[in-house]
């Protein structure tokens, strides 16, 4: 009950903190009617339609695409080292920051980016074109850039739940019958697969329909997308703007579920096709072109991702890097050294932060899972459901009432509420991390230990938690790199008292100073790339002379 409460209550007093004031109650600033009249204000807002519009074309086009793409690649390679070779090299990408990738592929597809500069000799050029990429009108750049980010997100999630079906066996009846790979695995294992994975690629639609620093980095300005304009409002000096900004958040939440809705008819139509496609014994025999293309597109999206962090590498070392030269004349810690004296203080917000709500997540989870080993009781869908509820729910909708609510109560506990308010999408990805390690664990060891006299907890303390600091110390990394990353929840919870090296290095991005840059986004990588490498270290150190206790 605590667990969900932490979840769930944010969340409801958030939608509420929003709700109220966008009817025009907020006593604070003297609204004390409910009325319509900022929805009407709202609406004549210049460029809202089209905010509107890219907000809803961004969360469709980037899930579709890296739904597309991951379908292709598993259905045409599960079961092959092809698959298990590109798993090892999508894998560390989740430890990527959505920031930091996305300052890395601006960095290279820029004017005056790498990519241009890689072909400049060949055509001769020798000053940078004058195209708007980034922040092209259409969101382009902003949909490839979440799509090289979602893609191994998803890929990884369907590789999680791909054990749940029999994939040999729906291979052998596939090609006994004559269908293509990819055929016979949409038509045999995907309605099953999807199913497992549905409310992850809700997740995707959600966070790519309402995101913030991503936006800001690669979207579009004038106008921008719908959750960028809501934080303007939000940071206008003019307190009656935030009436105007609650109005704008019940809008990015209802554009979210117009999205999440013509999502499920997709479900729908797609449901319909793919039987019509079976039932008509359409077989896609050659189907090694499609397989091919979905290795290289997998192999660029990761290649794209490590070349940005060398780009970003590279700037925050660089001395005098003039355009089209391929490396700048000289590398120097300049950079780093001047920028080290303003990274204090957000680092230690970052560090502090992070740590904290991942160790609540975890023991949060620790005790839930605990206490279903000994109901015998999951939870099922519903649970699963209340899990993605955090991160289904658009950022902007609720956090804005949240931090209209920690302004009215007076507290001055602003970490405090920082680490809650973490804690809501720290604790879904822990969850997640932890519960199918937990539970495959054999119960016997616990049960011989419990006949010979040990209570329950230390049971818990002597045999489990050890076998399990492996897992454990993953799920750990990737709560921790989830509160790194995490922009707009410290923008308005921080009100500014409040920085971390995220909100430091999406501020940055009005700015064209690319060495500072990149020296906060490279920090913003390493960070989660640490705690990885700790969670693999840790283990190994402690269990080298145990291996049977590795799990």
């Amino acid at each position: 009950m605590v667990t969900l409460g932490l979840l769930l209550l944010p969340i409801t007093f958030g939608l509420l903190g929003t709700l109220l004031p966008a009817f025009g109650y907020l006593p604070a600033l003297g609204g004390l009617d409910l009325s319509l009249e900022h929805f009407s204000d709202l609406l004549a807002t210049p460029g809202l339609l089209t905010a509107s519009i890219l907000s809803v074309a961004t969360g469709l086009g980037a899930t579709a695409l890296s739904l597309a793409i991951t379908l292709v690649f598993v259905a045409g390679y599960a079961g092959t080292p092809m698959l298990s070779r590109l798993q090892h090299l999508l894998s560390p990408l989740l430890a990527v920051p959505h920031a930091a990738a996305a300052f890395g592929f601006a960095f290279l597809i820029a004017p005056s980016g790498y990519f241009i500069r890689l072909v400049a000799p060949v055509f001769g050029i020798d000053r940078p074109p004058d195209i708007l990429i980034p922040h092209d009108p259409l969101g382009l750049t902003m949909m490839a850039g979440l799509v090289i980010k979602e893609t191994p997100f998803l890929f990884l999630v369907t590789l999680a739940a791909l054990p749940q079906v029999d994939l040999p066996a729906a291979r052998r009846l596939a090609a006994s019958f004559g269908y293509g790979r990819i055929a016979g695995f949409v038509y045999l294992l995907w309605p099953a697969l999807y199913r497992q994975i549905r409310f992850a690629v809700y997740a995707v639609i959600a966070y790519s329909s309402s995101v913030v620093d991503v936006a800001l980095i690669l979207g579009p300005n004038l106008p921008g997308t719908l959750a960028t304009r809501l934080v303007q409002w939000m940071n206008d000096p003019d307190l009656s703007a935030r009436f105007l900004a609650s109005a704008g958040a019940v809008l990015q939440l209802a554009v979210t579920l117009g999205v999440l809705l013509a999502w499920f008819g997709l479900e729908r139509l797609g449901s319909i096709v793919l039987g019509l496609s079976r039932e008509r014994g359409r077989r896609f025999v050659r189907d090694q072109l499609l397989r091919g293309m979905s290795v290289l597109v997998v192999i660029l999206i990761g290649c794209v991702v490590f070349a940005g962090l060398g780009i970003l590498a590279m700037w925050s070392l660089a001395g005098l890097w003039q355009f089209p030269d391929l490396l700048p004349q000289g590398f120097t810690l300049r950079s780093w050294m001047s920028a080290l004296p303003r990274i204090a203080d957000p680092l230690v917000t970052t560090l502090v932060t992070g740590l904290s709500s991942t160790l609540l997540a975890i023991l949060l989870t620790i005790g839930c899972l605990e206490r279903e080993l000994q109901t015998g009781q999951t939870g099922g869908d519903k649970a699963l459901q209340l899990l993605y509820f955090p991160l289904i729910v658009p950022q902007v909708a609720f956090v804005f009432g949240l931090q209209l609510l920690f302004i009215g109560s007076g507290s001055e506990y602003r970490l405090a509420a920082l680490v809650l308010v973490h804690l809501v999408f720290v604790l879904p990805y822990v969850f997640l991390s932890l519960a199918d390690p937990w539970r495959a664990l054999d119960r016997r060891y616990e049960i011989i230990a419990t006949g010979l006299g040990q209570s329950r907890f230390s049971v818990l303390l002597s045999i489990r938690l050890p076998m399990l600091v492996r897992p454990i110390l993953t799920a750990a990394a990737v709560g921790f790199a989830v509160s790194v990353g995490q922009y707009l929840p410290t923008l308005l919870i921080g009100e500014g008292r409040l920085s971390t090296i995220t909100t430091e290095a999406v501020a940055l991005a009005s700015g064209n100073n690319r060495r500072v840059i990149g020296v906060y986004a490279l920090l913003q990588t390493i960070l989660p790339f640490l705690a990885f490498v700790l969670a693999i270290l840790v283990p190994a150190v402690l269990h080298r002379n145990r291996r049977e206790m590795r799990v």
